[in-house]
């Protein structure tokens, strides 16, 4: 049903004599590179958000002390 083993040798054979090894080892740099640079931009947008959360907080609790203040 599946691939067996054999099978996925003699695929790697292939790719390696089609390619060559050092534009593979080239390829998977560069996909690490991608895949750190997605977990960063990631983790930027995540920090991003929780930073404008906690400035509308501060905006909204000033907001309601003026209007305080103002009522007064």
């Amino acid at each position: 049903m599946g691939i067996s083993v054999t099978q996925l040798l003699i695929i790697l054979v292939i790719v390696v004599v089609l390619f060559g090894t050092k534009r593979l080892r080239n390829l998977g740099g560069d996909l690490g590179g991608a895949i750190k640079g997605f977990k960063s931009a990631i983790k930027d947008g995540s920090e991003g958000k929780k930073l404008a959360d906690e400035e509308s907080d501060t905006i909204d609790s000033e907001v309601s002390s003026k209007q305080q203040e103002k009522s007064e």
